[in-house]
Protein backbone atom coordinates (compact mmCIF):
# COMPACT_ATOMS: atom_id res chain seq x y z
CA UNK A 1 0.00 0.00 0.00
CA UNK A 2 1.02 3.73 -0.89
CA UNK A 3 1.63 5.43 2.44
CA UNK A 4 2.00 9.27 2.66
CA UNK A 5 3.76 10.46 5.65
CA UNK A 6 2.90 14.55 7.00
CA UNK A 7 5.82 15.41 9.39
CA UNK A 8 9.04 14.48 8.78
CA UNK A 9 10.91 15.62 12.09
CA UNK A 10 12.73 13.10 14.56
CA UNK A 11 9.94 10.55 14.67
CA UNK A 12 8.10 11.60 11.16
CA UNK A 13 11.75 10.40 9.47
CA UNK A 14 11.97 7.49 12.13
CA UNK A 15 8.94 6.31 10.39
CA UNK A 16 9.62 6.69 6.89
CA UNK A 17 12.50 4.47 8.28
CA UNK A 18 10.63 2.19 8.98
CA UNK A 19 8.23 2.00 6.26
CA UNK A 20 10.94 1.73 3.44
CA UNK A 21 13.34 -0.90 4.90
CA UNK A 22 11.55 -2.97 8.31
CA UNK A 23 7.71 -3.36 7.77
CA UNK A 24 6.46 -5.14 4.76
CA UNK A 25 3.58 -4.47 2.66
CA UNK A 26 3.76 -0.17 2.23
CA UNK A 27 5.69 1.81 0.87
CA UNK A 28 6.12 5.80 1.30
CA UNK A 29 5.14 7.47 -1.82
CA UNK A 30 4.32 10.92 -0.56
CA UNK A 31 5.89 13.46 1.90
CA UNK A 32 5.20 17.15 3.71
CA UNK A 33 6.48 18.83 5.94
CA UNK A 34 6.74 22.63 6.22
CA UNK A 35 10.74 21.90 6.50
CA UNK A 36 11.17 21.97 3.06
CA UNK A 37 14.93 20.84 3.03
CA UNK A 38 13.97 18.08 5.57
CA UNK A 39 10.99 16.88 3.64
CA UNK A 40 13.31 16.36 0.29
CA UNK A 41 16.08 15.01 1.85
CA UNK A 42 13.80 12.39 3.24
CA UNK A 43 11.62 12.02 0.28
CA UNK A 44 14.76 11.35 -1.85
CA UNK A 45 16.12 8.55 0.84
CA UNK A 46 12.29 6.84 0.07
CA UNK A 47 11.63 7.83 -3.39
CA UNK A 48 8.49 9.81 -3.02
CA UNK A 49 6.83 12.59 -4.04
CA UNK A 50 7.28 16.24 -1.82
CA UNK A 51 3.96 17.80 -1.53
CA UNK A 52 3.46 21.83 -0.56
CA UNK A 53 0.64 20.88 2.19
CA UNK A 54 -0.40 17.96 4.33
CA UNK A 55 -3.91 18.12 3.16
CA UNK A 56 -1.99 17.91 -0.41
CA UNK A 57 -0.75 14.32 0.75
CA UNK A 58 -4.06 13.53 1.91
CA UNK A 59 -6.20 14.24 -1.30
CA UNK A 60 -3.06 12.67 -3.39
CA UNK A 61 -4.95 9.69 -5.12
CA UNK A 62 -1.79 7.30 -5.44
CA UNK A 63 -2.05 7.93 -1.63
CA UNK A 64 -4.34 4.73 0.51
CA UNK A 65 -3.17 5.44 4.07
CA UNK A 66 -1.62 8.33 5.79
CA UNK A 67 0.72 8.53 8.89
CA UNK A 68 0.30 11.66 10.81
CA UNK A 69 3.41 13.17 12.76
CA UNK A 70 3.35 16.84 12.20
CA UNK A 71 2.70 18.82 15.88
CA UNK A 72 0.03 18.18 18.42
CA UNK A 73 -2.23 21.15 17.25
CA UNK A 74 -2.61 20.10 13.77
CA UNK A 75 -3.58 16.22 14.27
CA UNK A 76 -7.54 17.00 14.61
CA UNK A 77 -7.82 18.79 11.31
CA UNK A 78 -5.58 16.64 9.78
CA UNK A 79 -7.37 13.43 10.58
CA UNK A 80 -10.61 14.87 10.09
CA UNK A 81 -9.82 15.42 6.58
CA UNK A 82 -8.47 11.81 6.53
CA UNK A 83 -11.64 10.30 7.71
CA UNK A 84 -13.83 12.65 5.16
CA UNK A 85 -11.40 10.86 2.31
CA UNK A 86 -12.05 7.32 3.62
CA UNK A 87 -8.33 6.76 4.07
CA UNK A 88 -6.78 4.94 6.92
CA UNK A 89 -4.52 7.18 9.35
CA UNK A 90 -2.55 6.37 12.11
CA UNK A 91 -1.89 9.64 13.87
CA UNK A 92 0.92 9.90 16.41
CA UNK A 93 -0.22 10.71 20.11
CA UNK A 94 -2.05 13.53 20.93
CA UNK A 95 -5.04 12.59 18.75
CA UNK A 96 -6.11 16.32 19.32
CA UNK A 97 -4.53 19.40 21.92
CA UNK A 98 -8.22 19.39 23.83
CA UNK A 99 -10.65 16.81 24.14
CA UNK A 100 -13.52 18.67 22.38
CA UNK A 101 -11.50 18.21 18.96
CA UNK A 102 -10.66 14.78 19.58
CA UNK A 103 -14.70 14.14 20.64
CA UNK A 104 -15.15 15.47 16.95
CA UNK A 105 -13.10 12.52 15.26
CA UNK A 106 -14.95 9.97 16.95
CA UNK A 107 -17.88 11.72 15.71
CA UNK A 108 -16.34 12.37 12.34
CA UNK A 109 -15.97 8.57 12.29
CA UNK A 110 -18.99 7.68 14.10
CA UNK A 111 -20.68 9.31 10.95
CA UNK A 112 -18.49 7.21 8.35
CA UNK A 113 -19.58 4.12 10.50
CA UNK A 114 -16.12 2.30 10.52
CA UNK A 115 -12.79 2.57 11.73
CA UNK A 116 -10.33 4.54 9.72
CA UNK A 117 -7.97 5.74 12.82
CA UNK A 118 -5.76 4.71 14.97
CA UNK A 119 -3.59 6.14 17.35
CA UNK A 120 0.32 5.86 18.10
CA UNK A 121 0.48 4.72 21.62
CA UNK A 122 3.00 2.54 20.71
CA UNK A 123 3.85 1.23 24.36
CA UNK A 124 0.61 -1.93 23.44
CA UNK A 125 3.26 -3.45 21.04
CA UNK A 126 6.18 -3.46 23.13
CA UNK A 127 7.16 -7.23 25.02
CA UNK A 128 7.29 -5.85 28.58
CA UNK A 129 3.94 -4.08 28.64
CA UNK A 130 2.31 -7.08 26.56
CA UNK A 131 3.45 -9.69 28.91
CA UNK A 132 1.74 -7.66 31.93
CA UNK A 133 -1.07 -7.51 30.05
CA UNK A 134 -1.32 -11.67 29.35
CA UNK A 135 -0.58 -12.14 33.06
CA UNK A 136 -3.41 -10.00 33.65
CA UNK A 137 -6.15 -11.55 31.61
CA UNK A 138 -5.02 -14.87 32.39
CA UNK A 139 -5.87 -13.84 36.09
CA UNK A 140 -2.25 -14.92 37.67
CA UNK A 141 -1.89 -12.51 40.03
CA UNK A 142 -5.67 -12.26 41.21
CA UNK A 143 -8.23 -9.40 40.79
CA UNK A 144 -5.88 -5.71 40.01
CA UNK A 145 -5.79 -3.48 43.17
CA UNK A 146 -2.83 -0.87 42.90
CA UNK A 147 -1.01 -0.25 39.49
CA UNK A 148 2.24 1.97 39.75
CA UNK A 149 3.86 3.53 36.77
CA UNK A 150 6.68 5.80 36.36
CA UNK A 151 7.79 7.64 33.41
CA UNK A 152 11.87 9.40 33.49
CA UNK A 153 13.25 11.27 30.65
CA UNK A 154 17.08 12.45 30.23
CA UNK A 155 15.98 15.73 29.07
CA UNK A 156 13.80 17.48 27.12
CA UNK A 157 13.61 20.71 24.67
CA UNK A 158 13.56 24.31 25.94
CA UNK A 159 9.69 24.53 24.80
CA UNK A 160 8.42 21.53 26.42
CA UNK A 161 6.50 23.86 29.01
CA UNK A 162 3.88 24.35 31.26
CA UNK A 163 1.59 21.09 31.91
CA UNK A 164 3.22 19.53 28.81
CA UNK A 165 4.48 16.45 31.12
CA UNK A 166 0.93 15.81 31.70
CA UNK A 167 -0.57 16.72 28.14
CA UNK A 168 2.29 14.67 26.01
CA UNK A 169 4.22 12.48 28.81
CA UNK A 170 0.99 11.13 31.09
CA UNK A 171 -1.10 10.03 28.16
CA UNK A 172 1.43 7.09 27.54
CA UNK A 173 0.89 6.24 31.46
CA UNK A 174 -3.14 7.17 30.94
CA UNK A 175 -3.52 4.86 27.82
CA UNK A 176 -1.47 1.98 29.08
CA UNK A 177 -3.41 1.37 32.36
CA UNK A 178 -6.75 2.05 30.48
CA UNK A 179 -5.59 -1.00 28.42
CA UNK A 180 -4.15 -3.07 30.92
CA UNK A 181 -7.21 -3.13 33.22
CA UNK A 182 -9.48 -2.76 30.38
CA UNK A 183 -11.61 -0.08 32.57
CA UNK A 184 -11.31 4.02 31.94
CA UNK A 185 -9.81 6.84 34.49
CA UNK A 186 -12.53 8.87 36.17
CA UNK A 187 -10.46 10.49 38.12
CA UNK A 188 -7.16 12.57 38.47
CA UNK A 189 -5.25 14.42 41.36
CA UNK A 190 -2.27 15.84 41.09
CA UNK A 191 0.10 15.63 44.09
CA UNK A 192 2.48 18.99 44.78
CA UNK A 193 6.01 17.39 45.39
CA UNK A 194 9.44 19.13 45.06
CA UNK A 195 10.92 20.54 41.98
CA UNK A 196 14.15 19.83 39.95
CA UNK A 197 15.85 23.06 39.74
CA UNK A 198 17.53 21.19 36.57
CA UNK A 199 14.24 21.28 34.96
CA UNK A 200 12.95 24.84 33.01
CA UNK A 201 11.13 27.65 35.83
CA UNK A 202 8.15 27.13 33.51
CA UNK A 203 8.26 23.48 33.67
CA UNK A 204 6.85 21.83 37.03
CA UNK A 205 9.31 18.77 36.92
CA UNK A 206 8.46 15.96 38.33
CA UNK A 207 4.57 15.32 38.76
CA UNK A 208 3.22 12.80 40.84
CA UNK A 209 -0.48 11.99 39.21
CA UNK A 210 -3.37 9.76 41.40
CA UNK A 211 -5.37 8.44 38.85
CA UNK A 212 -8.31 6.29 39.50
CA UNK A 213 -9.99 3.34 37.48
CA UNK A 214 -14.46 3.06 36.89
CA UNK A 215 -14.18 0.25 39.47
CA UNK A 216 -11.85 2.26 42.31
CA UNK A 217 -8.40 0.63 41.09
CA UNK A 218 -5.88 3.66 42.08
CA UNK A 219 -2.58 4.36 39.72
CA UNK A 220 0.21 6.34 40.90
CA UNK A 221 2.26 7.74 37.96
CA UNK A 222 5.35 9.70 38.33
CA UNK A 223 6.05 11.68 35.69
CA UNK A 224 10.12 13.24 35.66
CA UNK A 225 11.16 14.49 31.99
CA UNK A 226 14.87 15.90 33.67
CA UNK A 227 15.89 12.86 35.31
CA UNK A 228 19.04 13.04 33.66
CA UNK A 229 20.15 9.31 34.43
CA UNK A 230 18.27 7.77 31.58
CA UNK A 231 15.13 6.64 29.86
CA UNK A 232 13.59 4.75 32.60
CA UNK A 233 9.68 3.58 32.14
CA UNK A 234 7.97 1.40 34.61
CA UNK A 235 4.97 -0.33 35.46
CA UNK A 236 3.67 -3.00 38.06
CA UNK A 237 0.49 -4.35 38.71
CA UNK A 238 -0.43 -5.14 42.63
CA UNK A 239 -2.98 -8.03 42.37
CA UNK A 240 -4.85 -9.84 45.31
CA UNK A 241 -2.60 -13.06 44.61
CA UNK A 242 0.86 -11.80 43.04
CA UNK A 243 2.29 -8.65 41.22
CA UNK A 244 3.02 -8.49 37.90
CA UNK A 245 6.02 -5.69 36.54
CA UNK A 246 7.75 -4.60 33.22
CA UNK A 247 10.97 -5.54 32.91
CA UNK A 248 13.06 -2.92 30.92
CA UNK A 249 14.78 -4.91 28.20
CA UNK A 250 18.32 -6.16 29.03
CA UNK A 251 21.69 -4.93 27.71
CA UNK A 252 23.51 -6.45 30.20
CA UNK A 253 25.22 -5.87 33.46
CA UNK A 254 29.36 -5.48 34.03
CA UNK A 255 30.18 -6.33 37.88
CA UNK A 256 33.52 -4.90 39.46
CA UNK A 257 34.93 -3.12 42.32
CA UNK A 258 32.01 -4.33 44.43
CA UNK A 259 29.56 -3.04 42.32
CA UNK A 260 27.13 -3.78 39.42
CA UNK A 261 26.11 -1.81 36.52
CA UNK A 262 23.67 -2.31 34.24
CA UNK A 263 23.17 0.09 30.59
CA UNK A 264 19.69 2.25 30.32
CA UNK A 265 18.46 3.40 26.85
CA UNK A 266 18.56 7.26 26.88
CA UNK A 267 15.60 8.43 24.97
CA UNK A 268 12.25 6.95 23.69
CA UNK A 269 13.46 5.98 20.51
CA UNK A 270 16.07 3.30 21.75
CA UNK A 271 13.59 2.04 24.36
CA UNK A 272 10.93 1.22 21.97
CA UNK A 273 12.61 0.50 18.83
CA UNK A 274 10.96 -2.96 18.04
CA UNK A 275 7.26 -1.59 19.45
CA UNK A 276 7.44 1.18 16.80
CA UNK A 277 8.18 -1.62 13.90
CA UNK A 278 5.55 -3.78 15.49
CA UNK A 279 3.11 -0.93 15.80
CA UNK A 280 3.51 -0.12 11.80
CA UNK A 281 3.14 -3.61 10.74
CA UNK A 282 0.37 -4.13 12.33
CA UNK A 283 -1.25 -0.93 11.31
CA UNK A 284 -0.39 -1.87 7.66
CA UNK A 285 -1.50 -5.83 7.66
CA UNK A 286 -5.00 -4.13 9.05
CA UNK A 287 -5.80 -1.57 6.32
CA UNK A 288 -4.76 -4.37 4.54
CA UNK A 289 -7.52 -6.58 6.05
CA UNK A 290 -9.70 -3.69 6.46
CA UNK A 291 -10.09 -3.78 9.62
CA UNK A 292 -8.72 -1.84 11.88
CA UNK A 293 -7.49 -3.46 15.34
CA UNK A 294 -4.86 -0.76 16.92
CA UNK A 295 -5.44 1.52 19.94
CA UNK A 296 -8.61 3.77 18.62
CA UNK A 297 -10.02 7.67 18.66
CA UNK A 298 -11.87 6.42 21.52
CA UNK A 299 -8.83 5.44 22.92
CA UNK A 300 -6.95 9.02 21.48
CA UNK A 301 -9.88 10.74 23.28
CA UNK A 302 -10.33 9.79 26.43
CA UNK A 303 -6.24 9.94 26.82
CA UNK A 304 -6.48 13.69 26.38
CA UNK A 305 -9.89 13.75 28.53
CA UNK A 306 -7.70 12.54 31.30
CA UNK A 307 -4.82 14.70 30.80
CA UNK A 308 -7.15 17.72 30.80
CA UNK A 309 -8.63 16.54 34.17
CA UNK A 310 -4.98 16.50 35.28
CA UNK A 311 -4.16 19.75 34.15
CA UNK A 312 -7.28 21.20 36.38
CA UNK A 313 -6.51 19.54 39.29
CA UNK A 314 -4.33 21.95 40.99
CA UNK A 315 -3.63 19.59 43.52
CA UNK A 316 -7.69 18.68 44.06
CA UNK A 317 -9.48 15.47 43.24
CA UNK A 318 -10.83 16.64 40.00
CA UNK A 319 -13.26 14.10 37.67
CA UNK A 320 -12.74 13.30 34.06
CA UNK A 321 -15.61 14.59 31.95
CA UNK A 322 -16.03 12.12 29.40
CA UNK A 323 -18.88 11.11 26.86
CA UNK A 324 -20.47 7.69 26.29
CA UNK A 325 -18.18 5.17 24.42
CA UNK A 326 -20.60 4.16 21.02
CA UNK A 327 -20.54 0.48 20.54
CA UNK A 328 -18.36 1.44 17.05
CA UNK A 329 -15.19 0.98 19.85
CA UNK A 330 -16.41 -1.67 21.94
CA UNK A 331 -13.86 -3.88 20.44
CA UNK A 332 -10.77 -5.37 21.87
CA UNK A 333 -8.64 -2.02 21.52
CA UNK A 334 -10.78 -0.20 24.15
CA UNK A 335 -12.04 -0.54 27.45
Amino acid sequence: MNVGVIGTGMIGTEHVRRLTSRVAGARVTAVFDVDTDRAAGVAAVAGAAVHREGHDVIDDPAVDAVLIASPGDTHADLVLACVATGKPVLCEKPLATTSGAALKVVEAEMTYGRRLVQVGFMRRYDVGYLTVKSALAAGRVGEPLLVHCVHRNVSVPPAFTGDMSLTDSLVHEVDASRWLLGQEIVAATVVEVPHSPLASPQLRDPRLVLLESERGIVIDAEVFVNARYGYDVRCEVVGTTGTVALEAPTTGAVALDGGRVQALPMDWQARFAQAYVDELQDWVDAVHRGTATGPSAWDGYAATAVAEAAVASRGSRTMVDLAERPALYSGESSP
